[in-house]
């Protein structure tokens, strides 16, 4: 992960002018690179690449995406909503349904997007509402992988996908209601490093994925959990060796399958987590004893993964980047303890009024923020060929206040 360099950071001390902070920018142009260059990586015919669009629902990034023939990732009603309005095809979108209502098993299914089920439970229910229809069927991969316990989907105790020891169970539904099973779908866990992990948890869906047990299979889908670097030393995932060892797997497994089906991949934080950026104000120094804190005009409102995660965000000193560096805790404005971007972190001399960028922010930033303590979200700029687009208004704390006194219901 390379440093701002002097160009890069005189725009953003710009845009930090422009819009004011706090602030997220995106770089569209590195957004699409990303999306492009798991194709050159994983050399399969019948590749498609789905956003997850949890990662940053953003409109415009949404739209940047649509215009390179992206497909999508949706995992709630709103994400299909969002995704159709913006004119994907439903086609395009695969819906996983996570413990879902049977009013949104019926809204969704309205829609027209192909669903993605987890559960025996919720098959059972969709296979008496809609028998003889297509459907995608989510397993457990028995695998336990990931970045951050929080993150790690399969296994044991996780809550997500059918365990391959209930196909038998899968198949009686299945075949008394109908039901086309055109897809199988896994999902290991977010931010992996172990790449053997991944190719185990590939193999023991395929090793379900028989024509004895599912005849009309389309598509596999490995989910996502491509991961990047997010410290400084940390070195990048050789993914042209890991694509080509997904190619031998799913070569033996289509000739044994005697079909050559399409490979999906749901990637989304590898897809836009380096290109977003979060701008934010220093506006208090404080010596306390040994601890030197930098107050800042955000917090975990806006960028919630250090304290949900434990996960380290680059910092760098937009203002000041030749200072004389010190160790510091980057404090947000919320009234918690845990309240914090870095500990103990050594940065350039940081003064009341500095701009610090926090790095690797456009994945599971924005898209899980909140109005906690009342603060508005920051606005968001997308970057494309040079070109900065203010894609989502921050509201004054007026407006912010006056949304609330409309929205309620009297």
């Amino acid at each position: 992960m390379s440093n701002i360099t002097s160009e890069e950071r005189e725009k953003l001390l710009e845009y930090a002018v422009k819009y004011s902070t706090p602030l997220y920018v995106y770089n569209g142009d590195l957004i699409i690179q990303r999306y492009k260059e798991l194709y050159e990586y994983i050399k399969w015919n019948k590749l498609r690449i789905l956003y997850a669009v949890k990662a940053n629902y953003n409109v415009g990034i949404l739209k940047l995406l649509k215009s390179s023939g992206a497909f999508l990732d949706t995992v709630s009603p709103a994400e299909v909503h969002l995704a159709l309005k913006l004119g994907f095809a439903k086609e395009d979108i695969l819906y996983t349904a996570n413990n879902i209502t049977d009013q949104e098993m019926h809204e969704v299914k309205n829609l027209g997007v192909l669903f993605n089920l987890g559960s025996i439970s919720r098959l059972k229910k969709y296979a008496r509402a809609y028998p003889g229809t297509e459907v995608c069927l989510r397993f457990n991969p028995d695998v336990v992988a990931g970045a951050h316990k929080n993150v790690m989907t399969g296994g044991d105790i996780t809550k997500f996908g059918i365990l391959l020891s209930e196909v038998d169970a899968v198949k009686e539904i299945v075949k008394e209601y109908d039901l086309k099973v055109i897809g199988l779908h896994e999902h290991t866990g977010s931010g992996i490093g172990e790449t053997e992990k991944v190719f185990t948890s590939m193999k023991n869906l395929l090793g379900i994925a028989s024509r004895e047990n599912f005849p009309g299979l389309q598509f596999i889908d490995f989910g996502g959990g491509f991961k990047i670097p997010y410290k400084p030393t940390t070195p990048r995932i050789d993914y042209a060796s890991f694509g080509e060892k997904i190619g031998a797997i799913f070569t033996e497994f289509c000739e044994r399958y005697r079909k050559e089906l399409y490979m999906y991949f749901e990637p989304g934080k590898y897809i836009v987590s380096e290109a977003g950026i979060l701008l934010v104000e220093v506006n208090t120094l404080k010596q306390n004893r040994e601890r030197l804190i930098a107050g800042t005009n955000s917090g975990f409102n806006h960028l919630i993964r250090p304290i949900l995660y434990g996960s380290y965000h680059q910092i760098e000193n937009l203002s000041n980047p030749a200072g004389k560096p010190k160790v510091y805790d980057v404090a947000g404005n919320l009234c918690e303890t845990g309240d914090y971007f870095a500990e103990q972190r050594e940065i350039p001399e940081i003064r009341e009024g500095d701009i610090l960028a926090v790095k690797n922010s456009g994945a599971y930033g924005y898209s899980m923020g909140s109005l906690y303590n009342l603060r508005a979200m920051p606005a968001e700029v997308l970057v494309i060929n040079g070109e900065d687009i203010l894609t989502t208004k921050r509201l004054s704390n007026s407006e912010l206040a006056d949304r609330l006194i409309d929205s309620y219901l009297k």
